[in-house]
């Protein structure tokens, strides 16, 4: 059996979820989160992998905030492991139209979306669809790590068994999530060259 990390590899290689929906007033194509969990089903058998999403609420400044954290595990593993990256979205203090609870559904659904691009590195065009729902996201975007880079990092430390520790002294962070997208891209293009610790890189 393959090796945790060259699983998730191959699923995110393997992984197509095209933008196939289409929003008639904004005349653009996207996909959403029920797409991409759609796309991975047959994925996730084939490589032995369970995908889990989390909400979480976090209170920053005066304004609330959705977490959405997407997991794959391994269900060979007896150590359980796991794979996981994270989004951002931010309530809009008013949506006309919206109860409370509706609110949160769609700043949910975005946060998923995201949470999933970044585990399964699909690609970041950033999609129009969130127009017409009226949320505002808080991903790290421009000098900040992306999710994706984010995902992809992780994935090169399970390929090559670097630690994140290494990683965070190298670059003088105290998480990956404080990476610039500078270093983050950096980062990837080290570990890419590296074949694992056991070859000393």
């Amino acid at each position: 059996m393959e090796s945790f990390g060259i699983r998730v590899q191959k699923a995110q290689a393997e992984i197509k979820a095209p933008k196939s929906l289409y929003n008639k007033f904004g005349n653009y194509y996207y996909r959403n989160a029920e797409s991409i969990l759609e796309a991975f089903k047959p994925i996730g058998t084939k490589y032995s992998l369970i995908l889990k999403i989390e909400d979480s609420i976090e209170h920053v400044g005066d304004r609330y905030y959705v977490k959405a954290t997407a997991t794959l595990y391994d269900t060979n593993s007896e150590n359980h492991q796991s794979f996981s990256a994270t989004a951002y979205a931010r309530e809009p203090e008013m949506k006309k139209g919206m109860d409370e609870s509706q609110i949160t559904g769609s700043c949910s659904s975005y946060a998923r979306k995201y949470a999933l691009n970044g585990l399964l590195l699909l690609d970041d065009t950033k999609d129009a669809d969130t127009d017409e729902q009226k949320i505002e996201s808080d991903a790290k975007t421009g000098a900040k790590i992306t999710p994706q880079q984010l995902g992809k990092i992780k994935a090169e430390l399970l390929r090559t068994g670097v630690t994140e520790d290494a990683i965070l002294k190298r670059y003088k962070v105290t998480k990956l999530e404080d990476l610039s997208g500078e270093m983050a891209q950096n980062c990837i293009g080290s570990l890419a060259k590296s074949k694992g610790v056991k070859d000393g890189n």
